[in-house]
C-alpha cells in the first residue's frame, strides 16, 4: 500500500490502521525526519519516502523504486494536498496554480505512475482523497475548485480501467479532527475591506473549529480498509455524518433547481420544424 501525505492528518491515520492490520505501508512525506517518525510505527513494514508530488521526476523514480525494491503497488492512496482559504478575488493566481500544483497535478502524477503496473497485473484499487468541498463554500474557491477537478477525474478514470480490474475511489470526507484548519491551512493576504463581513467570521469560526471537529481520523482508517477489502467498492464513499448531511441536501436542492427550470433547459433542442421536418 502507498499511501501520499502520509506524516500527520488522515494520511498517518490511515498509515496506522493499515499497519494494524498487517500491510506493509510505503508513506511517503517531505523530510527525513518524517520519514523516519513513520517507519518508526512499524520497523520493517513502514517505509518512508521523501516525495514532492509536484516534481514529476521525484514521482517516476519513487514509484520505480517502490515497486523495485519493496513489493509491487496494488493499493494507493492518493491523499496529498492542503487547503487555501481566502475569496476568489483576494487569492492570486500564484495561490491557485500552487492548490492545483499539489492537490491535483501532484495526484494524478502519482496515479499515472502506479496505474501501468495495476493494469498490467489487472489488479489494484485507487483511492483519491477528494473532500465534501465538493460543496461549495465562501472562502474556498481555490480548494473547492481543486477537489472538484480531481472528482471530475476520478469519475472518468473509474469508467475507463474497470475493465482491467482496477477499481477506483473518491473518498469524500467531511470535517476530521485533523490540522487541515489549522497550521495545514494556507491563507491569502487581505486587501479588500468589502469581504470583512463575509471572511472575517467564517475564518474565526473555521480556526476555533480546528480540534473540535467530529470526524475521528481512526475510524475513518477503519472505512477505509473495509471499502479496500470490499469485492465491488463504489466510485464514491462519503465519510462522517456531516459529509452525508450537506451531500445530501445540495443534491436535493440541485435536483429542485433542475426541475425549476427544466422547461427552459429543455427549450434549446432543435425542433422538428427547424430540423427541416414537415
Amino acid at each position: 500500500m502507498l499511501i501520499t501525505g502520509a506524516s500527520s492528518g488522515l494520511g498517518l491515520a490511515l498509515a496506522r490502521q493499515a499497519l494494524a492490520s498487517g500491510y506493509t505501508v510505503v508513506g511517503t512525506v517531505r523530510s527525513a525526519q518524517a520519514a523516519a517518525d513513520l517507519e518508526g510505527l512499524a520497523p520493517g513494514r513502514a517505509i518512508g519516502r521523501i516525495l514532492d508530488v509536484t516534481s514529476d521526476a521525484e514521482v517516476e523514480d519513487v514509484i520505480q523504486g517502490v515497486e523495485c525494491d519493496v513489493a509491487p503497488i496494488d493499493v494507493l492512496i492518493a491523499n496529498a494536498g492542503y487547503g487555501h482559504e481566502g475569496t476568489f478575488e483576494e487569492s492570486t493566481m500564484a495561490e491557485l496554480r500552487r492548490q492545483f500544483d499539489v492537490n491535483v497535478f501532484g495526484a494524478i502524477a502519482v496515479i499515472k505512475a502506479v496505474l501501468p503496473g495495476m493494469r498490467k497485473r489487472r489488479s489494484g484499487h485507487v483511492l483519491v482523497i477528494t473532500s465534501v468541498g465538493l460543496i461549495p463554500s465562501p472562502t474556498l474557491s481555490f480548494y473547492n475548485g481543486s477537489k472538484f477537478a480531481l472528482e471530475g477525474i476520478t469519475r472518468s478514470l473509474a469508467a475507463e480501467v474497470a475493465r482491467f480490474g482496477v477499481h477506483v475511489t473518491a473518498v469524500e470526507p467531511g470535517a476530521f479532527r485533523t490540522d487541515w484548519s489549522g497550521r495545514s491551512m494556507s491563507r491569502a493576504a487581505r486587501s479588500v475591506p468589502d469581504y470583512d463581513d463575509l471572511i472575517d467570521p467564517i475564518s474565526a469560526a473555521r480556526a476555533g473549529y480546528n480540534g473540535s471537529q467530529p470526524g475521528d481520523p481512526a475510524r475513518a482508517g477503519e472505512a477505509i480498509l473495509q471499502l479496500i477489502g470490499a469485492d465491488q467498492p463504489p466510485t464514491h464513499l462519503l465519510l462522517g455524518t456531516d459529509a452525508v448531511a450537506a451531500v445530501t441536501a445540495s443534491l436535493t436542492a440541485f435536483a429542485a433547481e433542475v426541475r425549476q427550470w427544466q422547461a427552459l433547459s429543455e427549450s434549446t433542442d432543435f425542433t422538428r420544424s427547424s430540423r427541416g421536418v414537415t
